[in-house]
């Protein structure tokens, strides 16, 4: 009887703790997926403190940065890789001189890479999901956007970049940007991955700078 009992109690436990996350859930009447919620506690967990100090150190927007993690990687770490079949064959291309340019690239750029080279190079790796090839822009190692230093060479990448639309509050360009390499579009849908990319990225930096400013005020107690 005690057994049954005090099992009874497990479950009204675990019950009353599931119902208190999908109220958390539904603040302000909006729904967030199971998947956004916890991304959002992997994120800041995984990568928060690294954030704080990088987008202080160039001036761009903590929630910004936040929120493009949980898009792109879901706040996992190690993030993962995505290989691009389009962008290799861009890249083998420009090997090959059959284009001249890839974004900031020249074909001397890829002379005497291996063809596994060039397909890590058309991968995205690290928490912000950089194309491989974006480190030639940097000046580093594909290690170094996907291994200890991603969060610092990521923020570095999106500064040189796009920083300035980020510290003019451009948010819905700069998601695009990242996404797609092109400004929101003036007229008609955008070109993101999944449509709703952009909103989403909007109402996550939103949400991180909600919890930041609780933080904050916290921590002034």
């Amino acid at each position: 009887m005690r057994i049954m009992r005090a099992t009874v109690a497990l479950i009204i436990l675990a019950v009353l703790a599931w119902g208190g996350i999908e109220l958390g859930r539904r603040l302000d009447g909006r729904w967030q997926a199971p998947g956004d919620w916890w991304g959002a506690h992997a994120t800041e967990s995984h990568y928060g403190e690294e954030v704080r100090e990088w987008s202080a150190f160039y001036d761009l927007p903590f929630p910004y940065l936040m929120a493009l993690i949980q898009l792109e990687s879901g706040g996992k770490k190690p993030a993962g890789k995505r290989f691009e079949k389009h962008v290799f064959e861009k890249l083998q291309e420009l090997q090959e001189e059959q284009r001249m340019t890839f974004e900031n690239l020249t074909p001397s750029h890829l002379d005497g890479a291996s063809q596994e080279a060039i397909r890590n190079l058309a991968t995205s790796w690290g928490p912000f999901q950089l194309m491989g090839y974006k480190c030639i822009l940097l000046g580093v190692q594909i290690r170094d956007i996907r291994g200890q230093d991603a969060i610092r060479s990521g923020v570095d990448w999106i500064n040189q970049t796009y920083g300035d639309r980020l510290r003019e509050g451009q948010y819905r360009d700069a998601f695009h940007l990242h996404n797609t390499g092109k400004p929101y579009p003036k007229e008609g849908p955008p070109s993101t991955y999944h449509p709703d990319y952009v909103e989403r990225g909007l109402r996550f930096m939103e949400e991180y700078a909600e919890a930041e400013s609780f933080r904050d005020s916290t921590d002034a107690l």
